[in-house]
């Protein structure tokens, strides 16, 4: 299992690195930068609220902080459709990053689950 949360933490911070990258893309455009505001601040919380949840106080402090990290990276989803729909960036440079945050929003979905329904330590 450690492996596992090792894993998923280097893909959301790596995940976190390309949203940022995509911020500073997109903010040269000032038209977009609503946009990329609203999706660099979903993007990097992903990360940042699975770390916390590592140190969690308890189980369902650990559960709680996966499920915010989860809301988020769903947001993220929902931002990048967005951007890539009205044409705010070709959806063709997105099409790796949106994959990879439905990817994210799967493993974290299992996290979720696993954690809520293994008995209480």
């Amino acid at each position: 299992m450690q492996n596992a949360k090792m894993n998923i933490q280097e893909r959301t911070f790596e995940f976190a690195c390309r949203i940022v990258r995509l911020y500073r893309a997109m903010w040269r455009d000032r038209s977009a930068r609503p946009l990329a505001y609203q999706l660099v601040d979903a993007g990097t919380s992903v990360g940042s609220n699975l770390e916390e949840a590592e140190a969690g106080q308890s189980k369902a402090d650990f559960i709680s902080k996966c499920r915010i990290s989860l809301k988020e990276a769903r947001e993220t989803f929902y931002w990048l459709r967005l951007i890539a729909a009205t044409n705010v960036v070709p959806a063709k440079r997105l099409t790796s990053l949106t994959k990879e945050a439905s990817e994210i929003v799967a493993i974290l979905t299992a996290i979720v689950k696993n954690a809520s329904k293994s008995p209480r330590r």
